[in-house]
């Protein structure tokens, strides 16, 4: 998946928890929110605040697809909350491969495109 249909999926799924996403939408769109938020932190304070709170749901959202993916529950994604241990094995669970073929989740997306 590449970087634009990556945010387009993002974006049009941002209330969608069901299905799965693959490793190249969920970074692509990370990546995306990572330099947006930098750039807009060097032009203005409240820019950045107000694109941080617009882009909260659909980076959530992303985030439990993608754990769905590697066959995890999205609750997993509370681990973030803990302070740098948490946030690395969030960040791992999000690089895990995606279980091949359909899970409990929905079919895989890979086979889907």
């Amino acid at each position: 998946m590449d970087f634009k249909t990556s945010l387009q999926t993002c974006f049009n799924k941002f209330l969608v928890i069901e299905g799965r996403a693959r490793r190249s939408e969920a970074w692509w769109f990370y990546l995306f929110c990572f330099v947006a938020s930098i750039v807009l932190s060097l032009v203005s304070s409240a820019l950045h605040w107000l694109f941080s709170i617009a882009t909260l749901v659909p980076t959530i959202t992303v985030g439990i697809r993608r754990l769905q993916d590697t066959g995890k529950s999205g609750w997993w994604l509370l681990l973030s909350f803990v302070p740098v241990v948490g946030w690395i094995a969030v960040i791992i669970l999000l690089a895990l491969p995606g279980t091949p073929g359909p899970n409990e989740y929905g079919e895989d997306p890979t086979m889907a495109a």
